[in-house]
Protein backbone atom coordinates (compact mmCIF):
# COMPACT_ATOMS: atom_id res chain seq x y z
CA UNK A 1 0.00 0.00 0.00
CA UNK A 2 1.12 3.69 -0.70
CA UNK A 3 1.85 6.46 1.95
CA UNK A 4 3.00 9.18 -0.36
CA UNK A 5 -0.82 10.20 -1.17
CA UNK A 6 -2.33 13.53 1.09
CA UNK A 7 -5.63 13.55 -0.72
CA UNK A 8 -7.03 15.59 -3.32
CA UNK A 9 -4.53 18.28 -5.45
CA UNK A 10 -6.97 19.67 -8.06
CA UNK A 11 -10.23 18.68 -9.90
CA UNK A 12 -10.39 19.97 -13.42
CA UNK A 13 -13.42 20.47 -15.85
CA UNK A 14 -14.80 21.61 -18.68
CA UNK A 15 -17.03 24.29 -19.68
CA UNK A 16 -18.48 26.23 -22.23
CA UNK A 17 -17.94 29.80 -21.28
CA UNK A 18 -14.88 31.56 -19.50
CA UNK A 19 -16.49 34.61 -18.40
CA UNK A 20 -19.75 33.41 -16.75
CA UNK A 21 -17.22 30.18 -15.36
CA UNK A 22 -15.06 32.69 -13.74
CA UNK A 23 -17.90 34.52 -12.34
CA UNK A 24 -19.27 32.00 -10.94
CA UNK A 25 -16.36 30.62 -9.15
CA UNK A 26 -15.34 33.92 -7.90
CA UNK A 27 -17.83 36.29 -7.18
CA UNK A 28 -20.83 33.34 -6.50
CA UNK A 29 -18.69 31.21 -4.55
CA UNK A 30 -15.82 33.66 -3.59
CA UNK A 31 -12.86 31.39 -4.56
CA UNK A 32 -9.86 33.26 -5.58
CA UNK A 33 -8.77 32.96 -8.98
CA UNK A 34 -5.01 32.17 -8.67
CA UNK A 35 -4.30 31.29 -12.19
CA UNK A 36 -5.03 32.70 -15.86
CA UNK A 37 -2.92 30.63 -18.14
CA UNK A 38 -3.62 28.38 -20.91
CA UNK A 39 -4.23 24.85 -21.97
CA UNK A 40 -1.06 23.28 -23.04
CA UNK A 41 -2.10 21.38 -25.71
CA UNK A 42 -4.98 24.20 -26.95
CA UNK A 43 -3.43 27.34 -26.43
CA UNK A 44 -6.50 28.95 -27.61
CA UNK A 45 -8.31 27.82 -24.65
CA UNK A 46 -7.92 29.14 -21.12
CA UNK A 47 -6.80 27.09 -18.48
CA UNK A 48 -8.79 28.81 -15.09
CA UNK A 49 -7.17 27.86 -11.49
CA UNK A 50 -9.52 28.43 -8.08
CA UNK A 51 -8.87 28.30 -4.64
CA UNK A 52 -7.80 29.29 -1.43
CA UNK A 53 -5.21 32.35 -1.13
CA UNK A 54 -2.44 30.83 -2.17
CA UNK A 55 -3.93 27.82 -4.53
CA UNK A 56 -3.54 25.17 -1.59
CA UNK A 57 -3.39 21.40 -2.66
CA UNK A 58 -6.76 20.31 -1.89
CA UNK A 59 -8.27 23.33 -2.78
CA UNK A 60 -8.18 23.79 -6.45
CA UNK A 61 -10.61 23.49 -9.01
CA UNK A 62 -9.28 24.28 -12.32
CA UNK A 63 -11.20 24.25 -15.98
CA UNK A 64 -10.90 24.33 -19.93
CA UNK A 65 -13.65 26.32 -21.24
CA UNK A 66 -14.08 25.44 -24.86
CA UNK A 67 -16.63 27.87 -26.65
CA UNK A 68 -17.94 25.59 -29.01
CA UNK A 69 -18.16 22.57 -26.80
CA UNK A 70 -21.28 20.44 -26.65
CA UNK A 71 -22.58 19.76 -23.51
CA UNK A 72 -21.46 16.89 -21.23
CA UNK A 73 -23.90 13.60 -20.61
CA UNK A 74 -23.39 12.34 -17.23
CA UNK A 75 -22.88 8.78 -16.54
CA UNK A 76 -20.73 6.59 -15.34
CA UNK A 77 -16.70 6.38 -16.20
CA UNK A 78 -16.61 10.13 -14.55
CA UNK A 79 -16.36 12.16 -11.23
CA UNK A 80 -19.79 12.84 -10.52
CA UNK A 81 -20.11 15.84 -7.49
CA UNK A 82 -17.36 17.78 -6.43
CA UNK A 83 -17.92 18.76 -2.94
CA UNK A 84 -16.50 21.46 -0.92
CA UNK A 85 -16.18 22.42 2.52
CA UNK A 86 -17.66 24.81 4.37
CA UNK A 87 -17.88 25.43 8.81
CA UNK A 88 -20.72 24.32 10.71
CA UNK A 89 -23.93 26.47 10.54
CA UNK A 90 -22.73 27.96 7.36
CA UNK A 91 -25.60 26.34 4.49
CA UNK A 92 -28.43 28.77 5.75
CA UNK A 93 -25.73 31.60 4.40
CA UNK A 94 -25.13 29.85 1.63
CA UNK A 95 -29.27 28.71 0.51
CA UNK A 96 -29.92 32.34 0.64
CA UNK A 97 -27.11 33.78 -1.48
CA UNK A 98 -27.62 30.96 -4.13
CA UNK A 99 -31.22 31.96 -4.32
CA UNK A 100 -29.77 35.46 -3.97
CA UNK A 101 -27.82 34.93 -7.43
CA UNK A 102 -29.48 32.27 -9.09
CA UNK A 103 -27.85 29.63 -8.55
CA UNK A 104 -30.06 26.28 -10.08
CA UNK A 105 -30.14 22.77 -8.84
CA UNK A 106 -30.44 23.22 -5.00
CA UNK A 107 -31.41 20.59 -2.37
CA UNK A 108 -31.06 19.93 0.88
CA UNK A 109 -29.54 16.73 2.25
CA UNK A 110 -27.83 14.81 4.94
CA UNK A 111 -25.28 12.09 3.67
CA UNK A 112 -23.17 10.14 6.03
CA UNK A 113 -24.50 11.93 9.10
CA UNK A 114 -23.28 15.71 7.08
CA UNK A 115 -25.50 18.34 6.20
CA UNK A 116 -25.08 19.32 2.61
CA UNK A 117 -26.30 21.88 -0.01
CA UNK A 118 -26.49 20.01 -3.51
CA UNK A 119 -26.29 22.71 -6.63
CA UNK A 120 -25.21 23.24 -10.27
CA UNK A 121 -22.44 24.56 -11.87
CA UNK A 122 -22.72 27.11 -14.42
CA UNK A 123 -22.76 23.84 -16.90
CA UNK A 124 -24.90 22.04 -15.10
CA UNK A 125 -21.76 20.31 -13.09
CA UNK A 126 -22.69 18.82 -10.06
CA UNK A 127 -21.60 19.94 -6.82
CA UNK A 128 -22.48 20.43 -2.95
CA UNK A 129 -21.08 22.00 -0.07
CA UNK A 130 -20.82 20.20 2.98
CA UNK A 131 -20.32 21.31 6.52
CA UNK A 132 -17.36 19.67 8.15
CA UNK A 133 -16.78 18.98 11.15
CA UNK A 134 -13.13 20.08 12.49
CA UNK A 135 -11.77 21.58 9.09
CA UNK A 136 -9.22 23.92 10.00
CA UNK A 137 -8.21 25.12 6.80
CA UNK A 138 -7.91 28.84 6.24
CA UNK A 139 -10.26 30.27 3.34
CA UNK A 140 -9.60 33.19 0.84
CA UNK A 141 -11.39 35.38 2.79
CA UNK A 142 -11.71 38.85 0.33
CA UNK A 143 -14.04 37.07 -2.22
CA UNK A 144 -16.88 38.56 -0.57
CA UNK A 145 -17.69 35.47 1.77
CA UNK A 146 -17.08 36.37 5.11
CA UNK A 147 -14.20 33.88 6.70
CA UNK A 148 -17.51 32.41 9.06
CA UNK A 149 -18.81 31.26 5.59
CA UNK A 150 -15.96 30.73 3.35
CA UNK A 151 -15.39 27.45 1.81
CA UNK A 152 -11.68 25.87 3.10
CA UNK A 153 -11.27 23.67 0.47
CA UNK A 154 -12.20 20.41 -0.64
CA UNK A 155 -14.41 18.29 1.22
CA UNK A 156 -14.73 15.42 -1.58
CA UNK A 157 -15.75 14.06 -4.58
CA UNK A 158 -17.70 11.03 -5.65
CA UNK A 159 -16.71 8.54 -8.94
CA UNK A 160 -20.04 7.43 -10.72
CA UNK A 161 -19.07 3.39 -11.90
CA UNK A 162 -20.80 0.26 -13.14
CA UNK A 163 -18.46 -2.14 -10.71
CA UNK A 164 -16.42 -0.10 -8.22
CA UNK A 165 -14.76 -2.47 -6.92
CA UNK A 166 -11.56 -2.94 -9.21
CA UNK A 167 -11.25 0.90 -7.90
CA UNK A 168 -11.49 0.49 -4.77
CA UNK A 169 -9.02 -2.03 -4.46
CA UNK A 170 -7.06 1.00 -6.64
CA UNK A 171 -7.76 3.56 -4.19
CA UNK A 172 -6.59 1.19 -1.33
CA UNK A 173 -3.60 0.85 -2.78
CA UNK A 174 -3.62 4.28 -3.07
CA UNK A 175 -3.93 4.83 0.44
CA UNK A 176 -7.12 5.00 1.37
CA UNK A 177 -9.66 2.93 3.56
CA UNK A 178 -13.40 2.21 3.89
CA UNK A 179 -14.48 4.36 6.37
CA UNK A 180 -18.73 4.02 5.84
CA UNK A 181 -21.10 2.79 3.38
CA UNK A 182 -25.21 3.69 2.38
CA UNK A 183 -26.85 2.58 0.19
CA UNK A 184 -25.25 2.19 -3.16
CA UNK A 185 -22.41 4.81 -2.19
CA UNK A 186 -19.09 3.37 -0.27
CA UNK A 187 -17.03 6.07 1.24
CA UNK A 188 -13.11 6.17 1.35
CA UNK A 189 -11.02 8.28 3.01
CA UNK A 190 -6.96 8.45 3.92
CA UNK A 191 -5.23 9.25 7.12
CA UNK A 192 -3.45 12.30 7.94
CA UNK A 193 -4.05 13.97 4.63
CA UNK A 194 -4.56 17.61 3.22
CA UNK A 195 -7.79 17.89 4.58
CA UNK A 196 -9.75 16.92 1.05
CA UNK A 197 -9.42 13.22 2.36
CA UNK A 198 -12.80 11.88 1.00
CA UNK A 199 -13.80 9.92 -2.05
CA UNK A 200 -17.25 8.63 -2.62
CA UNK A 201 -17.78 5.21 -5.64
CA UNK A 202 -21.24 5.46 -6.33
CA UNK A 203 -22.50 1.80 -8.31
CA UNK A 204 -25.19 2.56 -10.45
CA UNK A 205 -25.13 -0.88 -12.82
CA UNK A 206 -26.43 -0.73 -16.33
CA UNK A 207 -25.89 3.35 -16.34
CA UNK A 208 -25.24 4.64 -19.50
CA UNK A 209 -21.15 5.53 -19.75
CA UNK A 210 -20.47 9.54 -19.41
CA UNK A 211 -19.95 11.33 -22.44
CA UNK A 212 -17.42 14.34 -22.01
CA UNK A 213 -18.47 17.91 -22.60
CA UNK A 214 -19.24 21.28 -21.03
CA UNK A 215 -20.17 20.76 -17.21
CA UNK A 216 -17.84 17.41 -16.80
CA UNK A 217 -14.89 16.61 -14.58
CA UNK A 218 -11.75 16.11 -16.87
CA UNK A 219 -9.82 14.26 -14.43
CA UNK A 220 -9.71 14.02 -10.62
CA UNK A 221 -6.12 14.94 -9.43
CA UNK A 222 -4.29 13.52 -6.02
CA UNK A 223 -1.31 15.04 -4.29
CA UNK A 224 1.59 14.22 -3.12
CA UNK A 225 4.51 15.96 -1.62
CA UNK A 226 7.21 16.37 -4.32
CA UNK A 227 8.64 14.75 -7.49
CA UNK A 228 10.68 12.07 -5.62
CA UNK A 229 7.36 10.92 -4.00
CA UNK A 230 5.55 11.20 -7.31
CA UNK A 231 8.33 8.93 -8.81
CA UNK A 232 7.48 6.57 -6.33
CA UNK A 233 3.97 6.38 -6.80
CA UNK A 234 4.75 6.20 -10.58
CA UNK A 235 6.98 2.79 -10.52
CA UNK A 236 4.38 1.61 -7.73
CA UNK A 237 1.38 1.76 -10.71
CA UNK A 238 3.69 0.52 -13.07
CA UNK A 239 4.50 -2.67 -11.67
CA UNK A 240 1.29 -3.02 -10.59
CA UNK A 241 0.33 -3.13 -14.31
CA UNK A 242 -1.37 0.09 -14.65
CA UNK A 243 0.00 2.22 -18.21
CA UNK A 244 1.24 5.69 -16.64
CA UNK A 245 2.50 8.49 -18.60
CA UNK A 246 5.68 9.83 -18.36
CA UNK A 247 5.59 13.30 -16.03
CA UNK A 248 4.91 16.37 -17.04
CA UNK A 249 5.75 19.91 -16.15
CA UNK A 250 2.75 21.70 -15.74
CA UNK A 251 4.82 24.87 -14.66
CA UNK A 252 2.75 24.84 -11.23
CA UNK A 253 2.99 20.93 -10.61
CA UNK A 254 4.47 17.80 -11.70
CA UNK A 255 1.91 15.72 -13.26
CA UNK A 256 1.46 11.83 -14.39
CA UNK A 257 -1.89 10.47 -14.97
CA UNK A 258 -3.57 6.89 -15.85
CA UNK A 259 -7.18 5.73 -16.51
CA UNK A 260 -8.39 3.44 -14.16
CA UNK A 261 -10.45 0.81 -14.08
CA UNK A 262 -13.85 2.16 -14.00
CA UNK A 263 -12.96 5.13 -16.53
CA UNK A 264 -12.08 7.99 -14.49
CA UNK A 265 -8.74 9.84 -15.19
CA UNK A 266 -6.56 10.12 -12.56
CA UNK A 267 -3.36 12.15 -11.99
CA UNK A 268 -0.72 12.12 -9.36
CA UNK A 269 0.55 16.00 -8.95
CA UNK A 270 3.36 17.42 -6.74
CA UNK A 271 2.79 20.14 -4.03
CA UNK A 272 6.02 21.69 -5.51
CA UNK A 273 6.64 24.64 -6.96
CA UNK A 274 3.23 26.38 -6.45
CA UNK A 275 1.09 28.50 -8.13
CA UNK A 276 3.09 31.90 -6.72
CA UNK A 277 6.37 30.36 -9.00
CA UNK A 278 6.18 33.14 -11.86
CA UNK A 279 3.77 35.88 -9.99
CA UNK A 280 3.66 37.22 -6.44
CA UNK A 281 1.28 35.83 -4.10
CA UNK A 282 -0.71 39.32 -3.68
CA UNK A 283 -0.99 39.44 -7.86
CA UNK A 284 -2.18 35.85 -8.37
CA UNK A 285 -4.28 34.54 -11.12
CA UNK A 286 -4.56 38.72 -12.82
CA UNK A 287 -1.84 38.65 -15.22
CA UNK A 288 -2.00 35.92 -18.12
CA UNK A 289 0.48 33.66 -17.66
CA UNK A 290 1.72 31.78 -20.75
CA UNK A 291 4.04 28.25 -20.69
CA UNK A 292 6.99 28.72 -22.40
CA UNK A 293 6.47 26.56 -25.13
CA UNK A 294 3.54 29.29 -26.00
CA UNK A 295 5.42 32.46 -24.96
CA UNK A 296 5.43 33.69 -28.86
CA UNK A 297 1.90 33.25 -28.79
CA UNK A 298 1.15 36.51 -26.32
CA UNK A 299 -0.17 39.00 -28.58
CA UNK A 300 -2.44 36.92 -30.49
CA UNK A 301 -4.04 35.39 -27.04
CA UNK A 302 -4.54 38.90 -25.65
CA UNK A 303 -6.73 39.70 -28.76
CA UNK A 304 -8.00 36.26 -28.65
CA UNK A 305 -9.01 34.81 -25.63
CA UNK A 306 -12.24 36.37 -24.02
CA UNK A 307 -11.85 38.92 -21.32
CA UNK A 308 -12.80 37.73 -17.75
CA UNK A 309 -14.48 40.30 -16.51
CA UNK A 310 -12.28 40.61 -12.80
Amino acid sequence: MLDQIKGLHHVTSMAKDARQNNDFFTNKLGLRRVKKTVNFDAPDVYHLYYADEVGTPGSVMTYFPFPHIAMGRPGVGEVGTTVFSVPEGALGYWKERFEKHGVTGLKEETTFGENRLVFDGPDGDSFALVEAKGDTRAPWAKGGVAADEAIRGFHSASLRLRDAGKTEELLKYMGYETVDQSGNVKRLAIKDGNGADIIDLETLPGAQFADLGAGSVHHIAFAVENRAKQLEVRKALIDTGYHVTPVIDRDYFWAIYFRTPGGVLFEIATNEPGFDRDEDTAHLGEALKLPTQHAHLRGYLEKQLQPLGN
